[in-house]
């Protein structure tokens, strides 16, 4: 069993608010966490149809006695539960009542947008972070290539499941019940293909008229099915960091998935060595260490204040954290040898950002040792636990 960083904010949110809803991508581990924290609340899952025809003939007689608590999982089926809910929920007042999840993401928290908003705390469960699945097992030996091949769903791990054929099975489910159900759109194959093109740009400049012309579709649609990949927890965008915050809105963000794993999958990478000497290495690693960065912030239920620098004269930092007053400067390598070269970046931006009193810097790289160069803190991508938090 997995350690979920995020285990502790969820009890806290159910001992302060009505309703919890957990969201998060298909198989990040929702439905086994809340089971393992919730053990004396009743589990019903509304995708089976036996058990949502039970409730929706009198919710509020199946779910509103007082003596009981709920884990109600794919609660987005019955969309008309949630003013039900509203009703019990303000009679009853009783804290951490009931706890929701979904997989369709867009359409739980629309529904509870609309019904449930100022009684439910909302949060994200992404997938594993390196702390997380070092609580599993002796992951922490495994090369970088492997873990970036494998993955951060708890799924392979726990399957034992060939990885090439979980991924492939993902794929197909998150393309045949969720993309078919938001979109409603016939050509699930041009989806794919659109998928399949964001994977070839992770890590990069996000060109939405080139990536929608690549795919054969406008610029509007390839917006909404970007739109739907980040309601899904497929993808993110890195905002570029300016310090004039209204130009920010307004910039080319950058492309990343939160998984490398699926990564591979779309790319057609075979195997951890494939990984390692493949043209998007470095795409690779970077986004691991940034995905890394960003579920760790989001497990202690805090917005991710994220960025990257990119200025016309091509002069970019990977990363940039913001905590409070202080700027988490972070240069990413994948090399597994530190040289110096690789602190060039970082030396400009000091002079441009110009207030060392409020600046770190960091270089993250593939090699296994952690130390300091400087005034530059050098670490391994096994050394991230509080990078984004400390």
């Amino acid at each position: 069993m997995f350690t979920r960083s995020l285990s502790e904010q969820i009890i806290r949110a159910a001992s302060s608010f009505y309703a919890v809803s957990v969201v998060g991508p298909r198989q990040s581990g929702k439905t086994t966490l809340l089971k393992m924290l919730f053990p004396e609340h009743h589990y019903i899952n509304l995708e089976d149809l036996d058990t949502l025809a039970k409730i929706s003939l009198d919710p509020k007689g199946y779910l509103g006695v007082k003596s009981r608590k709920w884990i109600i999982d794919e609660a987005q089926e019955y969309p008309e539960l949630f003013s039900y809910l509203l009703g019990i929920i303000d009679e009853n007042k009783i804290k951490g009542q009931f706890i929701l999840s979904g997989s369709q993401n867009f359409a739980l928290l629309n529904n509870i947008s609309q019904s449930l908003a100022g009684r439910v705390a909302v949060l994200e469960l992404l997938p594993l972070t390196y702390q997380e699945l070092s609580s599993f097992g002796n992951y922490t030996r495994a090369s970088i290539w492997h873990l970036i091949y494998q993955g951060s769903y708890p799924g392979p791990y726990y399957d034992q499941a060939p990885t090439d054929l979980w991924y492939k099975s993902y794929v197909t489910t998150y393309l045949q019940r969720d993309v078919r159900h938001l979109l409603k759109i016939k050509n699930l194959a041009q989806f794919h293909l659109f998928l399949k093109l964001c994977a070839g740009r992770h890590a990069q400049i996000l060109n939405l008229s080139e990536l929608g012309g690549a795919c054969g579709v406008s610029h509007t649609t390839a917006s909404e099915w970007l739109s739907v990949l980040e309601a899904s927890f497929i993808i993110f965008r890195l905002q570029p960091y300016y310090k004039n915050f209204d130009k920010r809105l307004v910039k080319m963000p950058k492309l990343y998935f939160y998984d490398a794993g699926l990564v591979c999958h779309l790319l057609g990478i075979e195997s951890a060595e494939h990984a390692e000497l493949h043209a998007a290495r470095g795409a690779l690693f970077e986004g691991f260490v940034i995905s890394e960065i960003v579920k760790q912030i989001v497990a202690k239920a805090k917005t991710p204040n994220v960025y990257f620098w990119h200025s016309p004269k091509n002069l970019e930092v990977d990363v940039l954290v913001e905590q409070g007053n202080i700027l988490k400067a972070i240069e990413i390598k994948s090399s597994s040898t530190f040289t110096r070269e690789f602190i060039g970046q970082l030396q400009k931006w000091r002079q441009i950002y110009n207030d060392d009193s409020t600046l770190q810097n960091y270089v993250v790289y593939s090699g296994l040792e952690s130390f300091t160069s400087g005034e530059i803190k050098v670490l391994s991508y096994n050394n991230l636990n509080g990078l984004a938090l400390n």
